[in-house]
């Protein structure tokens, strides 16, 4: 099957990708996740996925073992890195042999060839963490005739929701506050607060604003959303403000109550097997610029993966190379970056 097929074979090929290689790789050594196998799956218009996974995988590989695979949103006709392409994600082979998949996509609608590995591996029982936009990662128009288009974001009947709904615990409902002017602070769930998930996650904060979001109750609550006020860290929470439904215009008060920002779930696939399931509505690339942000979502993978017990009190989650993300929007992204710039 190529060189897809097997990519953890050797470790000095990960460290450099080719020119024409659609993913790129980052060796494992020492470290929790030793011999572990972790994909990580980009592809969205708006959040910059396609920078935040390669970081998110460097600190996975450099500082706790983790064989790491970061698959993009590839244009067929020059193959560089273009999140505006939504039929096109290859490597997904790569899940065949994964621990952990890591999803950052917002509504691909993947040909079924693309989507069966992903099915494989959700029905496989295996970990799964979901990042931001995960929660609407799929959209297949209602005549689609993927026998996928149950994953879509708003699918009807049975597996209503999709993949957010039915496996992550939630889709796409709405911003919670203004979009791209207030801010979220992360605040631990009651009771929540000695969770190894959360360990040395005091200063949870990202740019992106907080979604609604309703999990289901066999969820576990770990985080919730403080809407600020502002875009710095150091803004007070927002207590009201004015928004307009329905042509009238009403007053909200978007922290009473907050939303949960982060969860935990087990999902039970076709095999009967139960997989771990942690999801966070935070992920953007500039999100991860916050330190509490990172290590929350690196503890998660580390959960998902059954290592909870061994989560230090600060895991290291210190930056691997030059990691200045480019702001999330619409239309945004850095043009004519390929796979191996990220090598």
């Amino acid at each position: 099957m190529g060189a897809i097929a097997a990519p953890w074979l050797s470790t000095r090929a990960f460290s450099q990708a080719s020119a024409a290689s659609p993913f790129v790789q980052y060796p494992g050594g020492r470290g929790l996740g030793s011999g572990k196998r972790v994909v990580l799956i980009s592809g969205d218009e708006e959040y910059r996925s396609e920078e935040a996974l390669p970081q998110l995988g460097r600190i996975l590989a450099r500082h706790h073992g983790f064989s790491c695979t970061v698959l993009f949103a590839i244009d067929p006709k020059d193959g560089t890195i273009n999140p505006e392409i939504t039929v096109n994600i290859p490597g997904l082979e790569a899940l065949r042999e994964a621990d952990l998949m890591i999803v950052a996509t917002r509504f691909r609608s993947l040909p079924d060839a693309q989507m069966r590995e992903i099915d494989d591996y959700v029905h496989s029982g295996r970990p799964i963490l979901g990042l931001r936009t995960a929660t609407h990662a799929f959209n297949f128009p209602a005549d689609s005739a993927s026998a996928y288009k149950h994953y879509s974001w708003n699918h009807k009947g049975e597996w209503a929701g999709g993949f957010g709904k039915q496996v992550l615990g939630e889709t796409w409902v709405a911003h919670h506050g203004h979009h791209a002017v207030q801010s979220t602070r992360g605040l631990a769930a009651k009771g929540a607060e000695r969770l190894p998930m959360l360990r040395g996650c005091e200063d949870i904060w990202g740019p992106s604003d907080v979604y609604v979001a309703a999990p289901p109750a066999d969820a576990t609550q770990l985080v919730m959303g403080e809407v600020l006020t502002g875009m710095k860290p150091t803004d007070p929470p927002v207590t009201e403000y004015e928004v307009s439904r329905g042509g009238k215009k009403i007053l909200t008060r978007p922290n009473d109550p907050m939303m949960p920002v982060t969860w935990i779930r087990e999902f039970t696939a076709r095999n009967g097997k139960k997989a771990r399931v942690f999801t966070t509505t935070m992920g953007a690339a500039t999100d991860l610029e916050s330190e509490g942000t990172r290590r929350m979502i690196v503890n998660g993978a580390l959960w998902a993966t059954g290592l909870e017990r061994r989560i230090p009190r600060r895991t290291n989650v210190a930056l691997v190379g030059d990691y200045r993300p480019t702001p999330f929007g619409f239309g945004k992204y850095r043009r004519g970056l390929r796979p191996s710039d990220f090598a």
